[in-house]
């Protein structure tokens, strides 16, 4: 049976929150306030503890880029990525990708990140395909400030790989996942051989608890 391996991008494959970089990188090129700036950072902390509301704070960050052509976004994703993230890839996450690699095992990329972002980085960094956030279009390819549900977060990672999954005649149970973050738990409990990547404070107390491999990737 064919085997999967999923990795999370924020703080696993790379060493940083790349929507709090995309804060910074927005706001350096004058596109958002310092307040929104200052709203992007809190949300990214909030993130990194498992404490958000993340269906609100996508909601109202999206509502910011409403009727954006979403080839507009895509340019400037891959722009922002070549500038502020490559450069930011983990050691460990290479050594891992190349050993599932050598496996035959399939890589997706599991992200809350934009779609722009997961596409990018799945090509950058060698991975097969990506799951990710979707964000809905209108008739002219530019975006309606609403996205698809259940975001790629939390349970809904879960939801959309095991979807992924049985369109490919996978069974999660013979699979691998790798992240930091507690948020991620859902997932970690769905696979067969979950891995945990310099973890946040909870979720190296579980992984502890479970007796889950616990990586530094540094």
């Amino acid at each position: 049976m064919s085997v999967a391996a999923f990795f999370d991008l924020d703080r696993t494959l790379i060493d940083c929150n790349s929507g709090m970089l995309y804060a910074r990188f927005e706001r350096r090129m004058r596109r958002i306030s310092r307040y929104q700036l200052a709203q992007g950072l809190t949300w990214g902390m909030l993130y990194h503890f498992s404490l958000i509301d993340l269906d609100r704070a996508m909601g109202q960050a999206l509502m910011y880029y409403r009727g954006t052509p979403e080839e507009l976004l895509r340019e400037r994703t891959e722009r922002f990525f070549a500038d502020e993230v490559v450069q930011r890839f983990q050691p460990g996450a290479s050594r891992a990708i190349d050993e599932h690699k050598a496996q035959g095992h399939r890589l997706v990329m599991l992200t809350n990140s934009s779609p722009y972002m997961a596409d990018v980085a799945t090509t950058r960094f060698g991975l097969d395909e990506w799951l990710a956030n979707r964000f809905l279009l209108d008739d002219d390819a530019r975006l309606t400030g609403e996205f698809e549900l259940p975001l790629c977060y939390g349970a809904g990672k879960a939801v959309r790989s095991q979807a992924w999954a049985e369109r490919h005649g996978i069974d999660l149970a013979s699979c691998f996942f790798y992240t930091d973050s507690y948020s991620d738990l859902p997932m970690l409990e769905a696979v067969g051989e979950p891995r945990v990547v310099n973890p946040d404070p909870k979720l190296k107390r579980e992984a502890r608890r479970r007796n889950w491999p616990v990586l530094d990737w540094r």
